[in-house]
């Protein structure tokens, strides 16, 4: 099978995240496959830019397609993705000639590249494809504020609407949007649920030696509450920095790592505030990730409490959590839980600065035995429901 798979952000573990493109369309690969990834040579995301033009990485061909540089959520970004979308329509003609593709992912986090994939679908006789990260443009309302009616509303309402429409087959990552997307249309007999996983050969071997300043932080008397991933305002590290703060005192110590728009205003914040137990690291490359994860006695994952989370909830960051074999403390509330479902920590309420504190006091008293046993029942749960291998097996079948 041919598969054409538009990821505006799509990375790589040279170039940094997103990695799920990646870790899809490399099993694809290995199982015979060819994957034609169609992305945009600037993403805030990623690590490092590739050039633009054509590269091949284990075997998946990338189309990196010209776009501008921006910062933040405004116009610059607007003008990215036009850029892409725009790139990527100018192309159709050769990507179907050439490639002759017999499924097209639309998959770009916003839902505005369906018309695009559409267009490529029609004209190559393939199956079209929508597969959904977050639900826009509901996100954005809930998250953010933004009105119904705005421009860019209207447009995202459009598009998601003409994808549930039109797609033969609606992969979501969240697990409880049956409801909402019937609402909007969908038949849910088109409806595949897949979510976020990990790849188990990242896992063998002997991990990557930490970065000098990361090992340092880690090193020490007392207990390590850690974090390792995006620093914004979604992943509730203010909550985290608020029982940090009323654990000043005990034995445990909080080392968190990573990037975001958040980051420059937590590091602010830690000192103003003096919280010496708190110690926060530029991030690490992801094949440092595991030999971190596995210098921490606790993993912390927080969320805000906003209603679009009763749809369920997919982070990239807790199957890494559980793979690594870690008790979590995970603050949330949500149409799912990976936590308790694995019986692999504790949770509590999201922004609930005294229950995360407690419940981190919970988990460092435990015995390390029992703290093992929860690390290893998440272990467990990943292999057997969260690797890559299983979950572009269960992708694929749904293309055919």
């Amino acid at each position: 099978m041919n598969i054409l798979y538009l990821n505006h952000y799509a990375g790589s573990p040279a170039l940094g995240m997103e990695y799920r493109p990646y870790y899809l369309a490399r099993e694809w690969v290995r199982l015979g496959h060819r994957v034609q990834m169609l992305a945009a040579d600037y993403s805030h995301v990623r690590a490092r830019q590739p050039q633009p033009g054509d590269e091949t990485t284990d075997g998946i061909a990338y189309r990196w397609v010209p776009t501008p540089s921006y910062q933040g959520n405004g116009l610059g970004r607007v003008k990215n993705i036009a850029a892409f979308l725009r790139g990527v329509w100018r192309d159709t003609p050769r990507l179907v000639r050439e490639f002759r593709p017999d499924a097209v992912i639309a998959s770009s986090t916003y839902p505005m590249d369906i018309w695009v994939a559409r267009r490529l679908a029609r004209r190559a006789g393939a199956k079209l494809v929508y597969e959904v990260h977050d639900l826009w443009p509901l996100s954005p309302i809930e998250l953010s504020g933004m009105s119904p009616r705005h421009p860019f509303i209207l447009l995202c309402q459009a598009a998601e609407d003409a994808a549930y429409r039109d797609a033969d087959v609606v992969v979501s990552m969240l697990p409880k949007v049956h409801d909402y997307m019937a609402s909007r249309g969908l038949d849910l007999a088109k409806l595949a649920i897949v979510p976020n996983g990990i790849t188990p050969d990242e896992w063998q071997g002997e991990p990557a030696p930490l970065r000098e300043d990361v090992a340092r932080a880690l090193a020490g008397s007392g207990s390590v509450v850690g974090y390792a991933g995006s620093m914004g305002q979604p992943n509730a590290l203010d909550t985290l920095l608020d029982a940090a703060a009323l654990l000043r005192g005990s034995d445990l110590r909080f080392v968190l790592v990573g990037s975001g728009h958040e980051q420059a205003r937590l590091a602010q914040r830690v000192a103003a505030e003096g919280l010496a137990n708190v110690t926060l690291l530029e991030p690490i490359p992801k094949a440092q990730v595991r030999s971190f994860l596995a210098r921490v006695d606790i993993a912390y994952i927080g969320w805000q409490k906003v209603p679009i989370y009763r749809f369920g909830i997919a982070p990239n960051k807790l199957m890494d959590y559980m793979m690594a074999a870690r008790p979590v403390l995970h603050s949330v509330e949500a149409g799912n839980d990976p936590v308790a479902e694995a019986g692999c920590g504790l949770t509590v309420a999201p922004g609930d600065a005294a229950a995360v504190a407690e419940g981190l006091r919970r988990l460092a008293e435990l015995p390390p035995g029992e703290r093992q046993a929860m690390g290893e029942r998440g272990r467990a749960f990943v292999m057997a429901q969260h690797t890559y291998p299983v979950l572009a097996q269960r992708f694929l079948e749904r293309l055919a």
